[in-house]
């Protein structure tokens, strides 16, 4: 009987925890997605096959573990940072060895049934490992510049690996990710001008060990009508489209750029283009609305947790997510190089789906336990 009873009260907490989630941040996590699966079909000729079925089901499962990550208690994702992180780190080391090969580059470990792309799991790990730090410390201390150290190594480390495959996409949102939270956890503002001018004045010496063909993609984006239908051509054919779709668009399905195959990689890092095509301003503007209104309720979110890790993780995730939209739709306008970066939620991809639902499953968890005082060593009191 008494065991019963311990059942059915763990029950009850469970429905309790999952009918106080942020329901809100949960529907506007599904708007978006639901214009990815949209815009799947029309990228597959209005055929549910292969993208736009495939993205649904991994969303499905994305929301499942997404639900199950937030009802977790905070203080267990705190004492799971260090390790999450190193056993992300361990990953990325193994893409060394035993990665396969794609588009040019070492990034995935195929697992048979599903390739996984360490890169993005380090994206989560290293602000969870971030803000773990700074929670353990003083802002005191967080102004020293000994506590520089371990934040450095923490992102240098994933960001060398990530380098190497090479994913400079990648490595720029691990180290602008990171140096966010070192920001938001108190670091002084003119050690990062230093920090900036010091690599500004490293850009001679950086593009001697840049690739050839991240060389061109540089160039190119300087001056993308040096070669058309070469290195420019992604970009020009994105630069057509984005400007043939007008106000209100040409329709769905209807967009000539996409559906007569000029636009490459329009199911993964050009599917805004593709959206703008076809919905024209009014449709590219909606999406980014639903962008921006996620990004700004997780950050008023965050301004309501009593924990440190809490703020950070939550601010930090954030922040990584609008990274993710800002270098897309950049990319895609001409604004930045293009770097292979996807659009969160609606371009085409398992690793990304998975780790964006982590992700937002660690901003609800941090909101459904906002009231949680964490100890420094991570106890919950």
């Amino acid at each position: 009987m008494a065991d019963g009873a311990i059942t059915f009260k763990g029950r009850r907490k469970i429905f309790t925890k999952f009918a106080e989630l942020n329901w809100f941040i949960i529907f506007l996590i599904t708007a978006i997605a639901s214009v990815g699966f949209v815009m799947l079909y029309s990228v597959a000729g209005g055929d549910l096959e292969p993208w736009a079925m495939r993205q649904m089901i991994r969303f499905g499962a994305g929301m499942i573990l997404m639900i199950a990550v937030a009802i977790t208690n905070l203080r267990f994702w705190v004492q799971a940072a260090y390790p999450i992180y190193i056993g992300a780190l361990a990953l990325l080391i193994g893409v060394e060895f035993l990665g396969t090969m794609g588009m040019g580059a070492q990034r995935w470990i195929d697992l048979g049934f599903f390739r996984l792309q360490p890169s993005e799991i380090m994206k989560i790990a290293l602000v969870m490992a971030l803000a773990r730090y700074y929670h353990g410390i003083t802002l005191r201390e967080a102004l020293t510049l000994r506590s520089l150290i371990i934040p450095l190594i923490l992102i240098g480390l994933p960001a060398g690996l990530v380098l190497r495959q090479p994913d400079l996409g990648t490595t720029i949102l691990l180290v602008a990710g990171g140096l966010a939270i070192m920001f938001l956890a108190g670091v002084r503002l003119w050690l990062f001008v230093a920090g900036g001018l010091s690599m500004l004045a490293a850009i001679p010496v950086a593009w001697g060990f840049l690739k050839d063909y991240q060389k061109d993609r540089i160039l190119t984006f300087l001056n993308p009508e040096s070669d058309p239908l070469g290195a420019g051509y992604h970009i020009m054919q994105s630069k057509i489209a984005l400007g043939s779709g007008g106000v209100y668009g040409k329709g769905f399905l209807l967009g000539t750029q996409s559906q007569l195959n000029f636009l490459p990689e329009k199911q993964t890092d050009f599917i805004f283009t593709m959206l703008a095509e076809e919905f024209g301003l009014l449709g590219g503007l909606g999406l980014l609305s639903l962008y921006a209104l996620l990004i700004g309720y997780a950050i008023l979110v965050s301004l309501t947790i009593r924990s440190h890790f809490g703020r950070l993780l939550t601010m930090g995730l954030a922040f990584t997510f609008f990274l993710y939209v800002f270098i897309n739709t950049a990319m895609v306008m001409g604004l930045v190089p293009v770097v292979g970066v996807p659009l969160p939620l609606v371009s085409y991809g398992g690793s990304a789906m998975f780790t964006l639902m982590i992700g937002f499953g660690l901003i609800l968890s941090a909101a459904l336990h906002r009231d949680a005082i964490i100890a420094r060593s991570g106890a919950l009191t």
